[in-house]
């Protein structure tokens, strides 16, 4: 026997269920079955459109230039990227204080006041652009705003900053004071 489907009426509330009979009937319409067979490929096309959408396509690998005898094999150097506003409106002033000439001197580290939302990847990528050195590391951190007294009787506050100390790589140095 063949199975067919049977649409039971059910309540007023629920669409119609379909049941799996045994015989078919022959009076009901031919438009119907396959609206039907429709309605119940229609779940099984939607998760194939899916799941093609899903698996990316690969992205081309680029191929390797090969010197000829004889010849230099082509510098792998790393281009600096052009600065853009962006990358100025990220790093705003140098800090310039005993400690931090130290730092410049002494151990290659330029401390800078950054935008509060810049990330530590952000701040890197213009200090490259902007000043045109190679960063090894970077540091952050978020000053707090002080409270302070102004002639002993006002109250103020000195506002609170983040800043960036940023080190730069072997070879790499930066004069902040140029004349």
């Amino acid at each position: 026997m063949a199975t067919e489907e049977k649409v039971v009426a059910a309540p007023k509330k629920a669409a119609p269920k379909k049941v799996k009979a045994a015989k078919v009937e022959e009076t009901a319409p031919k438009a119907v079955v396959a609206k039907e067979a429709k309605v119940a490929k229609a779940p099984k096309a939607k998760a194939a459109k899916a799941k093609k959408a899903a698996v990316a396509p690969k992205a081309p690998v680029a191929k390797k230039a090969k010197a000829k005898k004889g010849e230099a094999a082509p510098k792998a150097a790393k281009a600096l990227k052009k600065s853009s506003i962006k990358d100025f409106d990220t790093i705003i002033r140098p800090i310039i204080t005993e400690k931090t000439m130290s730092l410049i001197q002494e151990q290659n580290k330029v401390t800078v006041e950054v935008d509060p939302k810049a990330n530590r990847a952000a701040i890197k990528i213009a200090f490259e652009a902007v000043f045109g050195v190679k960063v090894s590391n970077v540091h952050i951190a978020n000053v707090r705003a002080k409270s302070t007294r102004r002639g002993g009787k006002y109250e103020g506050s000195v506002p609170g900053f983040k800043k960036a100390i940023v080190t730069l790589a072997e070879g790499q140095a930066l004069d902040l004071f140029k004349e």
